[in-house]
């Protein structure tokens, strides 16, 4: 069996990813700091007939991140699907002209070493199964820097510069490298930006497997 690991699961896009690929007969790895929450989102999903467990790891500590992801696949099966969708702290948007060297640490470790930890982890299974997809999923800044927001507009055009690299390398192997640029916020019932929406949406990139970046939105959404 493989698995599908969602690094950054919350009830929201997370847990709907989850039940999609879930219904296509993935065993589901969440993974995010809060276990309290990940077992709320693995009893949900086991409800409805989905296995799932959680683990949990700080995309900021990229050992304790590689870790959680050895053990997801030791449990579930190799990671076919990994989806990077964690959301940013807030204290990651200040403006351009407020943010010094030491500001960007936080988005670096998050939006950077987080993603490089988890492919480098992953990928050795993906070429041992000769297929697999990568998403990343990134807001409106990983495509339109935002003044205000300095923190994540930089570390999202690096974050988004890896995946690029990675789509054009791994093409040839039978690895499929996509990012979802999400506009605005996640908002249920939201004709494009519902999370069982966006969920349909990655779906489809994992199944399409053509281009690197895609938009849920109009970027002036």
């Amino acid at each position: 069996m493989s698995s599908v690991a969602i690094v950054g699961a919350g009830p929201g896009l997370g847990a709907a990813v989850a039940r999609r690929f879930g219904r296509e007969g993935f065993a589901v790895g969440l993974v995010a700091r809060d276990r309290g929450r990940l077992d709320g989102i693995v009893e949900g999903l086991a409800a409805g007939g989905i296995t799932a467990r959680g683990f949990p790891a700080d995309v900021r500590r990229p050992q304790e991140l590689a870790a959680a992801l050895d053990r997801l696949a030791g449990a579930l099966g190799t990671v076919e699907v990994l989806q990077y969708s964690p959301v940013p702290h807030r204290d990651f948007m200040r403006p351009v002209l407020d943010t010094g060297h030491r500001d960007l640490v936080g988005p670096i470790e998050f939006s950077v070493y987080g993603p490089v930890a988890a492919v480098q982890q992953v990928l050795p299974g993906m070429r041992r199964l000769g297929r697999g997809t990568i998403l990343f999923v990134n807001g409106g800044s990983a495509a339109v820097p935002h003044p205000e927001r300095a923190g994540t507009s930089i570390a999202f055009a690096a974050e988004s510069a890896y995946g690029h690299l990675l789509h054009d390398r791994l093409a040839g192997e039978g690895i499929h490298v996509a990012q979802l640029v999400i506009p605005g916020t996640i908002s249920a019932g939201h004709a494009r930006k519902d999370p069982d929406v966006l969920a349909q949406t990655l779906w489809t990139l994992h199944r399409e497997r053509h281009g690197f970046r895609h938009y849920a939105d109009d970027l002036d959404s």
